[in-house]
Order: structure tokens, then sequence, then C-alpha cells
């Protein structure tokens, strides 16, 4: 059987590729900082798709943990097939009213453990020939508003940049950019959603299902659903100054 590691996996869009993942018969490790969630995860994927699935309990902020998942990545005698970066987090004040410990743990989740986590296993799947890679960003990275929007559009440039340079490998890496998904990554944020029209929303399975079939097409960047295509189209092309005046518009 074929093994996914995905980060993130205990709720929200990781838990749903790993659910994805788990029926479509793949083997799982599932990394994320709660130890108890992702042992239920375990056990009920598990119990319901009947593969394997690897607990491995890690803060990606923290260097030493963020190392032993690439550590695990680039294990030769237990590859893995495809790496879904997905860990995040966000937070609700704007850039200047937050802690630097905080701007510095988002950057270090969002930017560095992408960047490692990706390096480990483009490295081993480029040597077997084979794999993938699909890094979630946002098409809040072509928006620029913040510092959530400044790691989202690196991982955007990133993620073509690694594609272009492992082209001819085996080796597949796309950035996948949803815009609103149902999961607690808002919650946790403490963000007031409500004003949020309901027609913005996606459902984390239809971004998951989406993800994984434009995989292997040749495509560096996927963007969920017309709307949100529609969207990013804008956003790339809209002069600055107009970007400037909706952000402007939205703060007041």
């Amino acid at each position: 059987m074929p093994t996914a590691l995905v980060t993130g996996a205990s709720a929200g869009l990781g838990r749903a590729f790993a659910e994805r993942l788990a029926r479509d018969g793949y083997d799982l490790v599932v990394v994320a900082r709660d130890d108890q969630r992702l042992l239920d995860l375990s056990a009920d994927l598990e119990h319901r798709f009947g593969g394997s699935v690897e607990v491995l309990s890690a803060d990606l902020t923290d260097r030493s943990a963020l190392q032993s998942v690439a550590d695990r990545l680039g294990d030769p005698d237990r590859p893995v097939d495809l790496l879904v970066n997905n860990a995040g987090n966000a937070l609700r004040r704007p850039f200047v009213a937050n802690d630097l410990a905080d701007e510095e743990a988002m950057l270090d989740l969002h930017v560095r453990a992408t960047l490692v986590l990706t390096h480990a296993a483009v490295r081993a799947m480029a040597e077997r020939g084979h794999g993938g890679v699909v890094n979630v960003a946002s098409v809040a990275g072509w928006w620029p508003q913040g510092s959530y929007s400044a790691h989202k559009g690196w991982v955007i440039s990133f993620s073509q940049a690694v594609a272009g340079q492992v082209a001819g490998t085996g080796v597949d890496v796309m950035a996948v950019l949803p815009g609103f998904v149902r999961t607690e990554l808002h919650q946790r944020a403490g963000m007031d959603m409500s004003r949020v029209p309901g027609a913005l929303w996606l459902s984390a399975d239809d971004v998951v299902e989406g993800a994984l079939a434009a995989l292997g097409t040749g495509r560096a960047v996927y963007v969920p659903s017309l709307r949100y295509r529609a969207a990013a189209t804008l956003l790339r092309h809209a002069p600055h100054e107009t970007l400037a005046r909706l952000r402007t518009r939205r703060r007041r």
C-alpha cells in the first residue's frame, strides 16, 4: 500500500485529507500537536478502512519536533509516497497588534515547516522516482492584507518553484488554494465569521477531492471552485492601488 503523511491531521482539511486517503487505500502517518485526537483518529480510520495509521505527535513550530517529522519522511525503509503540508493557524488581530512571539510561531508553522518537510520529502521521492507533495495555501496569498496572506503567498511561489525543479523526476508538487472552508481555524483564532456569505464557504471534503484529482495533472497551483478561480484571477491582476482601497473599505 502507498503511504501518505498528513500534517494538521486532527481536524479540518487535514482530517478530511486523512479520511479520503485512508478510503483510497493509503496507509497513513498523521501529524498534529494533540496526541489524544490523533490516537482517536487512528483508531477510527483503522476500524473503518483497515489500513495502518501511524501517530506522530509533533508541534511543528518546535525545531526538534519538526526534524523528527522530516526524518520520518526521509526514512528509506518506510517510504512516504505523498506529503500533505496542511498544518496552519491564524491570528485574529492585525500584525502590529500581535505579540512578536505569536507572529514568529505562525511564520514557523506556515513557512519553515513547509520548507523543511517538502525538502525532506522531495529528496527521498526523487531518489525513488515517484511521489507527490500537496501544500495547502490560500487565495489570500494573492490578497496582501497581513502576515497570514504573506505566508500563503510564499507557499504558492515556493510550490511553483519546486514543481519546476522536480519536473521529469516523477515527483509532483502542487499548492492548493481554497477560500473560506468550514474548519476549526477561524474558531480557534476567535474570529467572527458570521458576515461571510454562505455562498463563499467550501466543504473540506470537496476541497480535498478536487486537490487529489488535480495532483499529477501537471499543474502547480489548484484553486477549488469556479467562484474562487474567478476571484483568484482578479486578485492576481488587480492593481495594488485597487487592492489597497478594498482593504481600507473592508476595515470600516
